[in-house]
């Protein structure tokens, strides 16, 4: 298991640009999804996205996944706050034709969905959760999708495991490098993708 902050050290020190890790990243979620759900090309996928890195994870898992299954990004997230790797692969998600791009939460019907990923807060978690993003987790627990975290659920502290006023209430939660320490009650729901860093 890994703390946070040797995480970010880790990704900090690798070899491996911060750009090329958010697409290792994305295309491990598409990766593990294709092995869950053979019949993809049968799913509709929502993916919930904020302006963090967690976000950029799913919108490079929302390029693979159109391929095969139709796919919906909802960004509530501040574009100008965007993080530059999330802003890059924001932008190649935009103009998509087969991604459907919202940003009211008002425009989704979460039960329409048959998985729907949680690309908002990550490792980010911090605290109470505020709007808009209260609001999307209530939704997503509320459906009965099949839930996805990226990462970390959004409203669970990496570190403690600690879940805030709002949190992700996960079927499968697909984290990148090693399992986070705040991850040992969900340990039989994690699938660890291998995004390049050695250590």
């Amino acid at each position: 298991m890994i703390s946070t902050e040797e995480m970010k050290q880790l990704e900090d020190n690798c070899d491996i640009p911060k750009i090329q890790l958010m697409e290792n990243a994305g295309r491990g979620i598409y990766t593990v999804l294709k092995e869950k759900f053979p019949d993809l090309k049968d799913k509709r996928i929502l993916i919930a996205s904020y302006h963090g890195n967690n976000g950029g994870d799913g919108f490079v898992a929302g390029r693979y996944l159109c391929e095969e299954a139709e796919t919906t990004i909802l960004s509530v997230g501040d574009e100008s706050k965007f993080k530059e790797e999330a802003r890059i692969n924001y932008i190649r998600i935009e103009n998509n034709n087969k991604i459907q791009l919202f940003f009211q939460t008002e425009d989704i019907v979460f039960d329409d969905y048959d998985i729907i990923i949680d690309a908002l807060l990550g490792t980010g978690t911090q605290g109470e959760i505020k709007e808009p993003i209260a609001s999307v987790i209530r939704e997503i627990n509320d459906s009965k999708a099949f839930k996805v975290a990226v990462d970390v659920p959004s409203g669970i502290n990496p570190d403690t495991g600690e879940a805030a006023d709002n949190s992700i209430n996960p079927d499968l939660i697909i984290t990148f490098h090693d399992i986070k320490k705040g991850l040992e009650k969900f340990k039989d729901k994690i699938a660890v993708v291998d995004i390049g860093i050695k250590t």
